[in-house]
């Protein structure tokens, strides 16, 4: 059944209420994926406090064009999907990698990030990347190597120590 043109221009606002709050955008393509595979999606999106919204190309391509971000969303082939990424760039990214490593069907076809349009292997470099935790844990790990090594060195040198004494006395 066909939208009618209230629902339209609700959607559309909504679509630009969406495009202005994000900090990224991905578009995918989920042509022949389930909609058990499509719910799961959603949930896991959901989690990271993301979201996803199914929009005809049309209206898609209007919110765009008034969010003043320009792309051809009618030339892409397939049925499309955003994910906006509302806390930061990369766990949107991180997400629909994942489930697209899983699930064959889902294809990542490029987005936005920084308010320029990337390819799709932007996109999956970016998922590749370690989280933010994992770099800091690795900073602080890179930060305290050396003092910890210099402790150990200076505990060998005490136990040579005390072997010898101890040896000595037997």
């Amino acid at each position: 059944m066909p939208l009618t043109k209230t629902q339209k221009q609700k959607i559309l606002e909504e679509l630009k209420e969406k495009i202005a709050r994000q900090k990224a955008m991905i578009f995918v393509d989920f042509t022949g994926l389930k909609v058990k595979d499509l719910s799961n999606l959603r949930k896991k999106i959901k989690m990271v406090g993301d979201e996803i919204k199914v929009a005809k190309k049309t209206l898609l391509e209007l919110a765009l064009k008034s969010a003043k971000l320009e792309t051809e969303i009618k030339k892409i082939p397939g049925e499309i999907a955003v994910v906006f990424g509302y806390k930061d760039e990369v766990s949107p990214a991180k997400t629909v990698y994942q489930f697209s490593k899983e699930n064959q069907n889902l294809k990542i076809l490029g987005g936005f990030l920084e308010n320029k349009f990337r390819e799709a292997q932007d996109f999956v470099t970016l998922a590749q990347l370690p989280t933010r935790e994992e770099l800091l844990a690795k900073l602080v790990g890179s930060i305290s190597a050396p003092a910890s090594n210099f402790v150990s060195v200076l505990q060998a040198n005490i136990k040579g120590l005390i072997y010898a004494l101890s040896a000595i006395k037997k």
